[in-house]
């Protein structure tokens, strides 16, 4: 039984597709559900580090993400907080294990976006890493009206 489900919200399509399916397993294993979104991908895929200006907007860009995630908390009727995580300087993965261990879930549900082939080593795929290093089960997403990239 999961009475914890976190997860990574950053209000794609993919995104959005795991969140309805973690409210279904919410309502079915009346358990809470924690929106994650992560401030990290700039200064880890590159090394540079946020400008003051980009880092405060890049802080708006996730809370109205995890609003918009807490409003289809809400229509289903889960019980849901949120947490914007600002890790700069790590990667995806390892914020949301270190999440997965903090708050204590049981389950991590992510959507994936499906990167394949040489666009995935540039790119890293977030939902590999948190597959690698979460510490609780992973429940991977995909949304099957997207056509994974060829490459």
């Amino acid at each position: 039984m999961f009475g914890r489900i976190l997860v990574p919200y950053d209000g794609s399509a993919p995104c959005v597709k795991a969140l309805v399916h973690a409210t279904q397993l919410a309502r079915e294993q009346q358990a809470w559900v924690r929106l994650v979104h992560v401030i990290d991908g700039l200064e880890a895929a590159s090394g540079l580090h946020y400008s003051h200006e980009a880092l405060d907007e890049a802080r708006r860009h996730g809370e109205r993400v995890l609003a918009d995630g807490a409003a289809i908390c809400r229509a289903a009727g889960i019980p849901h907080d949120s947490q914007l995580l600002d890790r700069q300087g790590r990667r995806l993965g390892e914020a949301v294990a270190d999440e997965a261990s903090a708050w204590k879930a049981q389950l991590v549900v992510i959507g994936s976006h499906g990167r394949r082939g040489l666009q995935r080593l540039q790119l890293g795929s977030g939902a590999e890493q948190v597959l690698r290093l979460s510490p609780v089960p992973v429940l991977l997403v995909r949304d099957p009206g997207l056509q994974p990239s060829a490459s």
